[in-house]
């Protein structure tokens, strides 16, 4: 399978992008709430410097667990930094990933719930990325999967909602988020 390389967002911007004025756009607490509850086991792949990454550590708790990948040395340290201040460190699980793969292959139905919030249109493939996350999702685990309408146009993402589905997610729903192309994936039950 030939695969495209993609442009990644450069480190140094996830400080822009873990700017507390974005919340005035996109407020992690409202997007997150419906999904992530105390004790779960959450995975975060591309969480940049953790705009959702903290509040993600806040919802699950002392019990539960993010697993943060990205790819960047450069954005989990700033990350790791941020979630030291916050006293959430021990709730993180900061993983450096590669462009091929997640690093997930120990999760396997393990995680209840994945954000992919403005990462699939960087991968130099979105099903191999789906494969993984859906792997690790337990069976009633669910993805929120969400682009940037300036980065991803209605047909990339359309792809890339083929790809989840060839990967066994389907959509459960379509939530607004703002500034965002957005579905709720959940895992293709066998009946």
């Amino acid at each position: 399978m030939a695969h495209t390389r993609r442009s990644v967002c450069p480190w140094w911007i996830g400080w822009l992008l873990a700017s507390p004025v974005r919340r005035l756009l996109q407020d992690p607490a409202t997007i997150l709430a419906p999904y992530v509850r105390e004790g779960m086991n959450v995975l975060e792949p591309g969480p940049g410097m953790g705009f959702f990454t903290l509040e993600l550590a806040r919802r699950v708790g002392a019990t539960g667990w993010v697993i943060a990948m990205d790819i960047q040395p450069q954005m989990l340290a700033g990350l790791r930094r941020r979630a030291e201040r916050a006293g959430l460190l021990d709730r993180l699980d900061l993983r450096l990933a590669t462009s091929d793969s997640l690093g997930v292959a120990d999760l396997i139905g393990k995680a209840d719930f994945a954000l992919a919030f403005a990462v699939v249109h960087e991968l130099p493939a979105a099903a191999p990325f789906f494969r993984e996350i859906a792997g690790a999702l337990k069976p009633e685990g669910c993805v929120l999967l969400a682009e940037p309408r300036g980065h991803v146009t209605a047909a990339a993402f359309a792809a890339q909602l083929h790809a989840a589905k060839q990967a066994g997610l389907q959509i459960a729903a379509r939530p607004t988020i703002r500034r965002s192309r957005a579905a709720v994936l959940t895992k293709i039950q066998d009946s």
